[in-house]
């Protein structure tokens, strides 16, 4: 299989792919931005869910169900917020993306779709975060080529723009 990176201007919530990742928090209850709008369009039972889950740590990440979206998983990656990880926020941004990838694979997901994680409210500058991101997932899959797609999905036209170069290089 040869994995295909795409690049999406969107709404997360809508793709159609057998996982999409959740910038959340560690509480893993629901927030603002990507984490909000997974909560509302998965329904209730998503909190429900995360609720038995006891939270999730930093770098870390933890699969649920979909229930209501349109993809069959939601994995919850917790990102770092800028300057308050002691110089470790490279670290555990990589970790969130790789331990994204790995929660799919071990859950035979074909596809996955990342939001922009922790460059909202958790302020992490979008160019250094996108870099993070792409050259993860392309180490990812040179070693193990197991999906047939990832899909990175920029809300603002600005993230889109920021992605779009880092996969040029």
């Amino acid at each position: 299989m040869k994995t295909k990176i795409f690049l999406e201007k969107g709404d997360i919530t809508n793709q159609k792919v057998d996982a999409i990742v959740n910038a959340a928090n560690e509480l893993l209850l629901g927030g603002g931005g990507v984490d909000g709008a997974i909560h509302s369009g998965a329904g209730y039972e998503l909190k429900l869910e995360c609720a038995k889950l006891g939270g999730c740590k930093t770098g870390q990440a933890k699969i649920t169900s979909g229930h209501e979206l349109p993809a069959k998983y939601v994995i919850h990656a917790v990102g770092p917020r800028y300057g308050q990880h002691g110089g470790e926020e490279p670290n555990l941004l990589r970790d969130c993306y790789l331990n994204s990838l790995k929660l799919a694979k071990e859950n035979n997901c074909q596809s996955i779709a990342f939001p922009c994680i922790s460059t909202g409210v958790f302020g992490y500058p979008k160019r250094k975060a996108a870099k993070i991101a792409v050259d993860t997932v392309q180490d990812f899959i040179k070693e193990d080529d197991c999906f047939e797609k990832v899909v990175f999905v920029c809300y603002a036209q600005a993230d889109y723009d920021v992605y779009e170069m880092a996969l040029k290089k």
